[in-house]
């Protein structure tokens, strides 16, 4: 299988924007209206909720909505607040010793879904890189000009609640926060409608993961490496497989920053399953400004204040149907 990764520049979203979420609606309702939700919220309810706990949004939002038109379906889906449950992989590890600090990370979901976008924005003034999903704002792991990084995994659990998808959350932490500290606090007071693991890094060498959900207070936490599990019982194989294989890789005197991304690009923490393939592995570097998207045999690298919009296409082969992957 094949699949297309886009390198743009986009300082904020406009009439590019609006023609690829007219293109991809069909898509982006489908996973807003998903399966195993109530109701959904009204668009009243939805800009409410944005507006008391992102205010700093807010006129990004109305300003995309003004773009789709007088559409309140489009209007809930854009705001991120109360998506369905929605499972996914992902391994995440932080580098600190030479040529860091760095975050590894491997994004593993079905390609099909996976948009393909890296992007640079530049929405307040101050420049972000972040690989992008729709349908607005979202972002799977990304990093800011003030040394920022953020990157996210599902936390293996099953809960649901009033909260907003996290990758908008993603967005919003670095829109508006440089350091892990303002980080930690954002991510602590969002609320958040699934499980999930966030793991933040700054350019001094401050990280955290914290462990989110909507049924839990969140849990700050000096772990260095995560999967798809959170704290207590009930870690799924596969994931505390992954966990162990960074946890030991960061531990060996021996390893370096390019050996533990090569471990990225190696089972167990590279999936060539079908249901939730390794779409991309990034590396960034905040001290020096860069990122790199990696896979078997390619890679690209951005810098902060240097973006080149390219097109790269990455040839999966065939992908497994079975749990080895």
């Amino acid at each position: 299988m094949n699949k297309t990764f886009m390198f743009d520049r986009e300082v904020r979203p406009g009439s590019a924007w609006c023609d690829r979420f007219v293109a991809g609606r069909g898509e982006a309702a489908r996973w807003y209206q998903g399966q195993g939700r109530g109701a959904p919220p009204s668009a009243a309810d939805c800009r409410r909720a944005l507006a008391m706990h992102m205010p700093e949004l807010l006129a990004e939002y109305d300003r995309v909505c003004d773009l789709v038109g007088d559409d309140a379906e489009a209007h809930r889906i854009l705001s991120h607040y109360r998506p369905p449950p929605v499972a996914a992989g992902c391994s995440q590890a932080v580098w600190l010793g030479d040529g860091g600090p760095a975050l590894v990370r491997n994004y593993d979901y079905a390609l099909e879904i996976v948009t393909g976008r890296i992007e640079s924005t530049s929405w307040f003034g101050n420049e972000v890189i972040a690989t992008v999903q729709r349908p607005w704002g979202g972002c799977l792991d990304g990093m800011n000009e003030d040394g920022l990084v953020a990157s996210l995994t599902y936390g293996g659990r099953d809960a649901n609640g009033l909260g907003f998808a996290v990758i908008l959350i993603l967005r919003y932490v670095l829109e508006t926060c440089r350091t892990v500290d303002q980080a930690v606090a954002a991510l602590c007071r969002l609320p958040i409608a699934m499980a999930h693991n966030v793991t933040v890094l700054d350019r001094s060498g401050a990280y955290a993961t914290l462990f989110l959900g909507p049924d839990r207070a969140p849990l700050v936490t000096d772990r260095r490496a995560c999967a798809n599990h959170q704290d207590g019982p009930g870690a799924g194989a596969d994931s505390q497989m992954r966990e162990n294989a960074m946890l030991a890789a960061l531990d060996d005197p021996a390893t370096t920053l390019d050996t533990l991304v090569e471990r990225f690009l190696r089972p167990p923490l590279y999936s060539r399953r079908r249901r939730s393939t390794t779409a991309y592995t990034a590396v960034y570097r905040p001290a020096h400004g860069d990122v790199d998207h990696l896979w078997p045999g390619a890679r690209r690298r951005q810098h902060m204040g240097a973006f080149v919009p390219t097109v790269y296409e990455h040839d999966y082969g065939a992908l497994t149907d079975d749990a080895a992957g």
